[in-house]
């Protein structure tokens, strides 16, 4: 009987939460590549002399500091919570490592215990923790911070608490996460560096959903220094930083002051950088990266061009139907509409010819349909709906096709008007109708004149058999009201791409996310398919089936032609003066300007 009792005590603990092993980091699929005493990520300058300053530029307004609220989502002031410029303002409980796939290591937590299905998740805080005015950061801020989120913050920050039946501080410091079964392998990632910790203490709960200007308490490397309403922000570095001897903060927030310029227009930014007066210019034009750089400062050496190849897919840039819209809520219209697209027109009298057609929401990888003919592991994922799919799809052998690059091939377009007319059309006096004679027409909205370039090509092709296709560029703030509720026929939207997709994924493309302000279900896709998909994908256990589950994804997105497919280039582009020094290693998700310094501190 002792021995017995023994065995169930040990079998008993064996099983415990409690008793999970705390470890240093977390990875989504096996285990981190950095051990627990790594000194620094391998892809910073861990040495380097911080101070100086550095100057970015934007295009747009700010009237807030709360991005985690609906009304502050789009005009909160960059670097408070920031995937380019870095989370200047505040930490989380843990941060990801840009040299992997999807590695998260401690920030506020110093260790974090799980067990092998992530039915819970315990963070354990580093005692050193400290908010901008001196108090410990507490499981108490944790916890307040996530049932605020879930009752007033916006998606998809108010819904981390979804699978959450249990949220409970545990001993001193230490805070736990209990799921109801439900959730799937990133919920815990999300929890852990996806969602910023609050100050309790300083919090204004009844005003949280207001935009305000008020400088909140934050926990992270820099404080607010002075800002102008809409014009510009500048943050200075917290010399009494908490965090700042962490491995994974060296090589980080280099600089003594940040500040971020605003700006009306593209144009008027690039000048303020051609002056001086901006460091650092993220070039996404292709034409302008190549005739738009002769000017003095870098005929002279004084401003630097660099081209970095990261391994993550590269964005995927489209006209995006509104399916919510009648107009576009046939398939067969949406694949005419994209075949009509003379991408050989543009990128030869745009761009120079330096562009690549997307094929793939997740372009030149493992992940990606294009190339990948679907296997029995794929196939089973899809289930029935693979009987729906064209078989080159599947084949991964489908591609867009390749115009004469005149703006009016006439093979392509007789495709498309042939689609058009499965669907129902018809054309009718040079206009192409429905069986009611009445026309196809729509708007698209654009932001800048990039965009309206590429849609002045579009507008001209279409017109060719009869699609009356209308421009309409607006200002920023209005651009992102409408985006927020959807207020558009087409609309340019680009999609990052990476190695890990996951839960924004649902905020893209689940039946869920269709109707709620605010997400990025541009396209208003609402299908049991691919919500069937997006849970296979989350749920995966093993690399194997999450790549499965991601090709498969990808096919119902090319097979729903939900978008106009557009381009991209492998490479990212970036202008810096000289003053400003960089690592010479660029990790697999691309360059990251939190390890940037300013040369002339060093």
């Amino acid at each position: 009987m002792r021995r017995f009792l023994c065995g169930l005590l040990v079998a008993i603990l064996s099983a415990s939460p409690a008793l999970a092993q705390a470890m240093h980091g977390m990875a989504m699929y096996g285990q981190p590549a950095l051990p627990a005493d790594y000194k620094a990520f391998p892809y910073v300058n861990p040495d380097v002399k911080k101070g100086g300053r550095i100057s970015y530029g934007v295009v747009g307004t700010f009237d807030s500091f709360n991005p985690f609220v609906l009304k502050g989502m789009r005009t909160t002031a960059r670097g408070i919570w920031d995937p380019d410029y870095g989370n200047l303002f505040y930490d989380t409980l843990m941060t990801r490592s840009a040299g992997e796939p999807y590695t998260l290591y401690g920030l506020l937590a110093e260790s974090v215990e799980t067990d092998d299905d992530r039915s819970f998740v315990q963070f354990n805080l580093n005692p050193k923790a400290r908010w901008h005015d001196g108090q410990a950061v507490t499981p108490e801020d944790v916890i307040f911070t996530f049932q605020l989120l879930k009752e007033k913050g916006r998606p998809p920050f108010n819904a981390r608490m979804k699978n959450v039946v249990k949220l409970e501080k545990v001993g001193e410091r230490s805070v736990r996460f209990t799921f109801d079964g439900k959730q799937d392998r990133e919920t815990a990632m999300l929890i852990a560096f996806a969602t910023p910790i609050l100050p309790r203490h300083a919090t204004d709960v009844s005003r949280f959903e207001q935009t305000s200007l008020a400088i909140p308490v934050g926990s992270g490397p820099y404080k607010i220094k002075g800002f102008r309403p809409g014009e510009a922000i500048t943050y200075e570095r917290d010399k009494d930083y908490w965090g700042k001897d962490l491995p994974a903060k060296r090589g980080f927030d280099n600089y003594d002051e940040i500040t971020i310029n605003y700006f009306l227009q593209e144009s008027t930014l690039f000048e303020a950088f051609k002056k001086g007066d901006v460091d650092v210019y993220m070039e996404g034009d292709s034409s302008h990266w190549l005739r738009g750089y002769d000017f003095p400062a870098v005929n002279n050496g004084d401003v630097l061009r660099d081209s970095f190849t990261p391994e993550k897919p590269p964005v995927m840039l489209g006209f995006v139907f509104n399916t919510r819209h009648a107009v576009f809520a046939d398939a067969k219209v949406r694949e005419a509409l994209t075949l009509a697209f003379d991408f050989e027109w543009v990128n030869k009298n745009l761009f120079g010819n330096v562009f690549k057609r997307s094929q793939s929401f997740w372009q030149n990888s493992a992940l990606g349909a294009y190339g990948h003919a679907a296997d029995d592991r794929e196939l089973g994922i899809l289930s029935a709906v693979r009987e729906k799919i064209a078989p080159e799809i599947l084949a991964g052998t489908y591609t867009l096709p390749i115009s004469d690059g005149s703006g009016a091939d006439r093979n392509v377009l007789r495709q498309a008007v042939a689609l058009l007319s499965q669907a129902g059309y018809s054309i009718n006096d040079g206009r192409m109708v429905d069986v009611q004679g009445k026309a196809l027409s729509f708007e698209v909205m654009t932001q800048n004149e990039g965009q309206e370039k590429m849609a002045v090509a579009y507008q001209r092709t279409l017109r060719l058999i009869g699609i009356n296709m209308a421009i309409r560029t607006v200002d920023d703030a209005q651009y992102q009201a409408r985006s927020n509720n959807f207020d558009y026929d087409m609309i340019v939207k680009a999609y990052t791409a990476s190695l890990s997709p996951g839960m924004e994924q649902f905020n893209r493309w689940s039946s869920a996310s269709r109707d709620q302000p605010g997400s990025f279900n541009y396209a208003g896709t609402a299908s049991p398919d691919i919500d069937r998909v997006l849970a296979a994908m989350v749920n995966a256990r093993t690399q194997e089936d999450f790549q499965a589950s991601v090709r498969a994804l990808d096919r119902l997105l090319v097979a729903g032609h939900y978008l106009v497919p557009l381009y991209y280039s492998p490479d990212q582009w970036v202008a810096r003066w000289k003053r400003i020094g960089r690592p010479d290693t660029t990790p697999i998700l691309g360059y990251q300007l939190a390890t940037w310094w300013n040369a002339a501190a060093q």
